[in-house]
């Protein structure tokens, strides 16, 4: 079978040394090789960088906000840097908030709980969980999987216009589709908002590590990401935008750092006085290390450049998608077709194969990590598999039996650090898989497919 193959670009940036690339792992088959890691979408291995500026900070590390010693004030000037160092990676307007959060999830409960009283929240069914469940004390409208970037717009259009009664309002949408890659039209759907007295916040998890975000730009009101997505390590999320919501609402944890001035009443009760800046919903001790991990990826990437990592991903994604287009039983799921812009995420499944039996023999066989299941977007999944998307069911794998239709996918994602070695490498074993069969045997364990021993 002949492969297509894509001319190398010497334009394009080698890329990033990231944590893990000298990495071996065993084979089943036997010996040992260089770990391909091939699940950005989920967690992107550190920055180098991030890593080495991480270190040189630690044996200065110290409380912030709360002493009058040399290493809790440099550790203070370095958290609040941080701040203003992100506010600067997403061009965020001098009247925005900065708050440092625990991750994307995280961040999008922060502000599913500042959100006005009968404020109205609309939100696509094809959203990451994280987008899709926090607002629980709030009137929610789950909108259709759209099928064009166009449909995205007049669904949301729709659905605004038709809300009663007027009042506020709020949109959450992905910048990227932690699925299939796809860019959304962000900009497009955010006009379409503000048109009808709405608000939006932007889940860019996915899409702030492939490509600049500019809240200012974009016309956001708010934006949150992961600093595990973005060659940090785990542990920090950004929620940044608008104030004056989350001034207004109750601090998201009650606790030191959040309180101004504490009083206590005649009657026996306190009296408090929340901060009206981000520390409003930081409370408790910080994780400066993580505040400062996100600002070191950020100073790197915007250093590295976008246009050169834009650049980078897109021949990645080229070879992966002519290397996927020689196997006729590989289907790639898409929402918006074959030729819709995307970061570095792609999901398939494989004719004649459960995903979760593929996803185990690229790891046994070829030390390749890639995702399987159904990536916390239930709904999209099962839509793009052509499947009831309010079925209920289990990220875990199902009996892999050949042949079986998959209830999940398998996701091959990738970024600043994926050398071409490990495109090439997932896909041959791809081919090879489809063509000759696993070589091992396998059984499910604990909801796992799993080499057999």
């Amino acid at each position: 079978m002949s492969v297509t193959t894509v001319a190398a670009d010497p334009s394009v940036c080698a890329p990033l040394p990231v944590l893990g690339r000298d990495v071996t792992v065993p084979l089943v088959t036997g010996g040992e090789v260089g770990y391909a890691a091939l699940d950005y979408a989920a967690s992107a291995p550190a920055l180098q960088r991030v890593w080495d500026d991480v270190a040189a900070y630690a044996p200065y590390y110290g409380s912030v906000h709360r002493g009058a010693g040399y290493l809790s004030q440099l550790s203070t000037d370095l958290f609040e840097n941080a701040r203003r160092t992100v506010a600067e990676f997403l061009g965020c307007r001098t009247s925005d908030q900065i708050v440092f959060t625990r991750s994307t999830t995280d961040s999008l409960n922060l502000l599913a709980r500042a959100l006005p009283a009968d404020c109205r929240v609309f939100v696509f069914e094809t959203e990451h969980h994280a987008s899709l469940l926090p607002w629980r004390d709030a009137q929610v409208t789950y909108l259709d999987a759209p099928r064009t970037p166009e449909q995205a717009v007049a669904t949301l259009e729709r659905a605004l216009a038709d809300r009663e009664p007027h009042g506020p309002a709020l949109v959450c949408v992905t910048g990227a589709s932690n699925v299939t890659g796809e860019l959304w039209p962000v900009r497009e759907l955010a006009a379409a908002a503000h048109a009808h007295g709405a608000r939006i916040v932007l889940d860019a998890a996915q899409l702030a590590p492939h490509h600049p975000v500019s809240v200012t730009d974009l016309d956001v009101d708010w934006v949150a990401f992961s600093g595990h997505k973005l060659y940090a390590p785990f542990g920090a999320g950004v929620l940044a935008g608008r104030a004056d919501w989350l001034r207004e609402a109750e601090p998201y944890l009650a606790g030191g750092g959040a309180s101004r001035r504490v009083s206590r009443r005649t009657d026996g009760g306190v009296d408090v006085e929340w901060h009206e800046s981000a520390a409003r919903h930081e409370a408790g001790s910080p994780n400066v290390i993580g505040a400062y991990s996100i600002a070191s990826a950020c100073k790197a990437l915007t250093e590295a450049g976008f246009d050169s990592l834009v650049a980078r991903e897109r021949y990645l994604i080229g070879r992966v998608r002519a290397g996927l287009a020689e196997v006729p039983e590989v289907r790639i799921l898409s929402l918006f077709g074959d030729d819709a812009p995307r970061v570095g995420v792609l999901s398939f499944v494989v004719e004649g194969w459960n995903s979760s039996h593929f996803a185990a023999a690229l790891s046994a066989e070829y030390g390749i990590g890639v995702r399987d299941g159904l990536f916390c977007a239930h709904p999209l999944v099962r839509t793009l598999l052509g499947s009831d998307p309010q079925t209920q069911g289990e990220c875990g794998a199902p009996e892999a039996a050949p042949g079986e239709k998959s209830l999940n996918a398998v996701r091959v994602s990738f970024g600043a650090g994926t050398p071409d070695e490990h495109v090439e490498r997932f896909v041959t074993a791809v081919r090879e898989l489809v063509r000759d069969g696993a070589k091992w045997r396998y059984r499910t364990e604990d909801g796992r497919c799993v080499p057999a021993v």
